[in-house]
């Protein structure tokens, strides 16, 4: 049995990592400072004794000197703009000073640990699709780089406290990820256009609505990082996401088709720094990690849906 911590255990992705790992027969260690995380995501696990909650943020520094803690999954930070915009400086904080804090228990405990990085450090890409050695085109000073640059910096914390600390790591660049546990209100477009359409609300799409995004389900991506975590002799950077790319538009007719709604599509000025095409490259993964995504759009946002569906917020 290993000792696991994962940093943001509550959230949507955390939360999902947290069940795999206790299912595997793992101890987590979940922390959380419930800023975007919900306990009521821990539901199945929260009374398994090989699981643990701690609410506390990264940012301020936290120690196991009673412990043996052999990995860490990095997940603590707000991943929508909605989420990381209400205080840039304290997201910016998350991916320096809180990274600097999940790097130095790994170094003390030899521990190796994992980055959940982002397809946004590649910006509004002028390569398509993105393959891991892209160096981006990010706009350092936007109302996105705060999240953006964040996770630029935190990539480049890892590899320097690999080169000069010989701290194990693992960095993962995450796609689009969508499905259950998703917020109805975190802005992201999964979930955004899911409720308006069971609401019956105008389903609103930001700019023509021909951009394009690359949608991987959230059991896909867990798999992928729990490969990458015990894959030896490889660090990363790596791209985990679904390759099949659908325009925002098409997703918005496959929901309204789909939650046989009556809404109708409104288009808004689309935001700063929106990226306009979005698409992994994920031969890396092939190859090194013997990983691709299983779950096609359509069964995903079914699954999606129903769990919409049964919501309060949205009867």
């Amino acid at each position: 049995m290993k000792t696991i911590i994962v940093t943001g255990g509550a959230g949507f992705l955390g939360s999902h990592l947290c069940e795999l790992l206790i299912e595997k027969g793992e101890k987590v260690i979940c922390i959380d400072n419930l800023f975007t995380g919900n306990k009521k995501n821990l539901e199945n696990i929260i009374d398994n004794s090989n699981f643990q909650f701690v609410e506390h943020d990264i940012i301020e520094p936290i120690f196991f000197d009673d412990l043996k803690i052999n990995q860490i999954y990095n997940l603590a930070c707000p991943a929508s703009p909605i989420q990381y915009q209400i205080n840039p400086i304290r997201t910016a904080k998350a991916n320096t000073i809180g990274v600097i804090n999940v790097l130095g228990i790994a170094k003390k405990h030899h521990a190796r640990v994992l980055q959940a990085s982002t397809s946004e450090i590649y910006g509004d890409p002028l390569e398509h699709p993105q393959k891991e050695s892209y160096r981006g085109n990010v706009n350092t000073i936007g109302e996105r780089a705060c999240y953006d640059e964040g996770k630029r910096v935190a990539e480049t914390l890892f590899f320097d406290y690999h080169r000069e600390h010989g701290v194990d790591i693992k960095v993962a660049r995450i796609f689009n990820t969508y499905g259950p546990r998703m917020y109805e209100n975190d802005g992201r477009v999964v979930s955004n256009f899911i409720v308006q359409a069971l609401r019956n609300e105008p389903i609103t799409i930001y700019g023509t609505g021909e951009q394009t995004r690359s949608f991987c389900y959230v059991d896909d991506l867990i798999n992928g990082l729990f490969r990458l975590m015990n894959t030896e002799n490889f660090t990363g950077p790596v791209n985990l996401g679904n390759p099949e790319e659908f325009t925002i538009l098409e997703l918005a007719e496959m929901i309204i088709k789909k939650t046989n709604s009556k809404s109708k599509i409104t288009f808004q000025e689309l935001p700063q720094d929106d990226p306009k095409k979005r698409k992994p490259d994920i031969s890396l993964a092939k190859e090194v990690l013997g990983w691709e995504p299983k779950i096609k759009l359509d069964d995903g946002l079914d699954k999606t849906i129903k769990y919409f569906s049964d919501l309060e917020v949205v009867k």
